[in-house]
């Protein structure tokens, strides 16, 4: 019998004062004993001290490490600097404006010990308001498995939640560094590579809604008309960019993955390179210059809908575009 899976509960934050002692207690509050590495990204206000705080004189269950970088380093290499130091099997994300249930670790734990295919597990999440009230119940699930096929026909190019991961320790220590600013396509894809996703469709987190989420910077619509439309088209062509480099990457790094295996991952790398070259050519090209991408776009299965959406707007003055992008 292989031994129990181990749980290192990287409870990430940068600028979370309001909210880190609600996150820590929460991950505090696990069923499973754990290590949990607490780490603030060099924040600038009281994160760090309101951490420490809370775990003066903790005699728990739990391993518990407070830390915090050198340097601001931003999402992804903040994580691969845990990921290194680390010593679960698995790393089980938490955002320091989150909320973790508890048995939030024992369950996803017990996906992934069920299945060695299953490199990658999240769950839904009740969204909640920054009072820490409930917005909504279960959302933001994906179906129960995933695998490289579902992300390229899926169409809209959405992968398990991050803030909901839990994931095998070597998605991160046995491939390329994370270079970008969005983890959750990253390390979905990557688990896809190697094997399958799931998605767990009970709520096992609170996922906190404000100004400063992460994915609501990158498709933010509060600044309106044509500005607006182009800022927020430049934030996500460029993730989508990262995304396709990563597991363009993680393919050359993975030589011993069949060749199955690894076709389907270029096949992803360059869907995401076609949707940002769409989003791209109707930028900064003459409308005769959308017309190619566009019709390549409307052949693939993954980005038909998106496509026949954006061939519309030949039709529309670019003035326009801020209220329908």
């Amino acid at each position: 019998m292989n031994p129990p899976l181990t749980a290192t509960v990287l409870l990430i934050a940068y600028r979370m004062a309001s909210t880190i002692a609600d996150a820590l207690h929460s991950a505090l509050a696990q069923t499973v004993p754990c290590e949990i590495i607490v780490s603030d990204d060099s924040s600038n206000d009281d994160t760090l001290a309101i951490a420490r705080s809370v775990l003066e004189g903790y005699a728990g269950p739990h391993r518990v490490r407070l830390r915090s970088t050198s340097r601001n380093l931003g999402l992804c290499a903040h994580i691969d600097e845990l990921a290194a130091e680390a010593s679960g099997d698995v790393l089980v994300f938490l955002a320091g404006d989150d909320v973790a249930y508890p048995r939030r670790v024992e369950r996803l734990l017990s996906v992934l010990a069920a299945d060695p295919a299953v490199q990658l597990v999240g769950s839904a999440v009740d969204d909640i308001d920054v009072h820490g009230r409930i917005l909504a119940r279960q959302v933001r699930g994906l179906p129960a498995r995933v695998d490289q096929r579902w992300f390229l026909h899926r169409g809209k190019l959405a992968t398990v939640l991050g803030a909901s991961m839990a994931l095998r320790r070597e998605l991160l220590t046995a491939m390329p560094p994370l270079v970008g600013k969005v983890e959750d396509n990253m390390l979905s894809l990557r688990a896809a590579l190697v094997g399958d996703c799931a998605c767990l469709d009970e709520p096992l987190l609170g996922y906190r809604r404000h100004d400063n989420n992460l994915g609501d910077w990158v498709f933010d619509r509060r600044t309106g008309g044509r500005a607006g439309f182009e800022q927020r088209q430049r934030r996500v062509l460029a993730m989508y960019r990262e995304i396709a480099d990563d597991q363009e990457r993680c393919v050359a790094a993975r030589t011993d993955l069949p060749d199955a295996r690894r076709r389907l991952a270029l096949e992803l790398a360059a869907m995401y390179r076609l949707e940002a070259e769409m989003r791209e050519a109707i930028l900064d090209r003459p409308r005769s210059q959308w017309i190619a991408p566009l019709w390549r776009g409307l052949r693939h299965k993954g980005l038909r809908r998106k496509s026949a959406e954006r061939a519309l707007k030949l039709l529309l003055p670019r003035r326009w575009f801020g209220r329908f992008g």
